[in-house]
């Protein structure tokens, strides 16, 4: 980093490639530091329930490690990513609606700024009113900021109970409304995902599930065995209350592992759809209260466009994606899948949301990100001129300059 601001180059940091708004495309050429290497486990401490990781080490090679303590980290994103990556990016997923995003979970950083300097910042206590909260500065700076090279991590006890269901509805408004109701009523679920019927129907053509082609929800409960037992029966009547069908229950491993491959894969399932198409993904987040307006309305624009876009959703805390699938070549496609997008931006923001839940700005949502934060956007700059004047940490991405 010291020889990089010597000779005014560019540096982009690496975890292992997976986000979606174009994080680590060199636009300016530089220096791209792989973080991969540094995949070490550094300590685990069980009886204060948290860790610290290098930037390299994955989600999954972090449960792995930790399998055999009774604690397990939750944050699932999907894919497989750098711990590091996920940092970030403020990465969040499935089980946010439970246990929070990569905000709530990281403790502490260590992290070299573009003048080489290393700083550490947080503390494993719990809570503390000693300065700025330099932790959460950097937590979704996606790395125009500073390289993140080591984190501290909350950790979470495994739960005594697991149950996992399918629930199918006769519409979008009836499945949202559901998990609105659930939310407002304080049921603790540990996740709530949504699949609308198109998903559903790639979902049964890519891995030859036969669920019902109709918007679905998936849910899943952790805790002791009363506890999960509770909270099923408190949901399954306010997923009847709202026209759901039955129920498919799921408490052994390997059959929660089944239901939950369907959520998992939606991205190939998705793209089963249209044999041949690229994905355009995208995401929002609005209040839970507007949800199902929101849902609805955006259902009702992609069918005006003529594209083909499944809809999945971490709807349990408000955040929904569009998978617009469009035949690589077509301008035409194109230009109606970003025109599709913008209009769910502005839709989200008017509804109090924002332009992006989990996937962050980096140089896909720029245009977006003046639109969400006005003036907001001038003090983000002051802190980025601040601690990087020469403009080398990942330039081009989250400000178009």
């Amino acid at each position: 980093m010291r020889l990089c601001a010597k000779h005014r180059t560019p540096v982009i940091a690496f975890g292992t490639g997976t986000s979606l708004e174009g994080h680590v495309g060199a636009v300016r050429g530089g220096v791209c530091i792989d973080l991969g290497g540094m995949n070490r486990v550094l300590e685990v401490n069980v009886d204060d329930l948290d860790c610290r990781v290098q930037a390299g080490v994955t989600r999954k090679q972090l449960n792995a490690y930790v399998k055999d303590t009774g604690l397990f980290f939750p944050i699932d994103p999907g894919a497989d990513a750098s711990l590091g990556g996920m940092t970030a990016t403020r990465g969040s997923g499935t089980m946010a609606v439970r246990y929070g995003t990569m905000r709530e979970n990281v403790l502490g950083l260590t992290v070299v700024l573009a003048d080489g300097r290393m700083i550490r910042t947080g503390t494993r206590a719990r809570k503390s009113a000693a300065g700025y909260d330099l932790t959460r500065l950097f937590v979704g700076s996606e790395g125009t900021l500073g390289v993140i090279t080591e984190i501290a991590l909350r950790l979470h006890p495994v739960p005594q109970a697991i149950s996992s269901a399918v629930c199918a509805f006769p519409s979008l408004a009836d499945a949202v409304n559901t998990v609105i109701t659930a939310i407002q009523s304080g049921i603790p679920v540990a996740r709530i995902e949504l699949l609308d019927d198109v998903m559903m129907r790639g979902v049964n053509a890519h891995a030859g599930f036969h669920y019902a082609e109709r918007p679905t929800l998936f849910f899943e409960f952790h805790g002791t065995e009363a506890a999960v037992a509770e909270q099923a029966g408190m949901l399954g009547e306010i997923a009847r209350e709202h026209g759901g069908l039955a129920f498919q229950w799921a408490m052994r491993p390997e059959e929660r592992s089944r239901l939950w491959q369907a959520r998992d894969n939606t991205l190939y399932a998705g793209m089963a759809l249209r044999p041949g198409s690229k994905a355009l993904i995208t995401d929002v987040c609005v209040p839970i209260s507007r949800l199902a307006e929101c849902i609805v309305a955006t259902r009702r624009d992609i069918d005006a466009s003529g594209l083909v876009v499944p809809i999945v959703g971490h709807v349990g805390d408000g955040n929904f994606h569009l998978l617009v699938l469009v035949k690589p070549g077509d301008a035409g496609e194109l230009a109606r899948a970003e025109a599709l997008n913008e209009r769910l931006v502005h839709r989200a923001l008017a509804m109090g949301g924002t332009c992006t839940g989990e996937h962050g700005i980096g140089a896909g949502k720029i245009a977006f990100l003046a639109a969400e934060h006005g003036e907001s956007v001038a003090v983000m700059r002051a802190v980025k001129a601040a601690l990087d004047p020469q403009n080398l940490m990942n330039p081009g991405k989250i400000f178009a300059a």
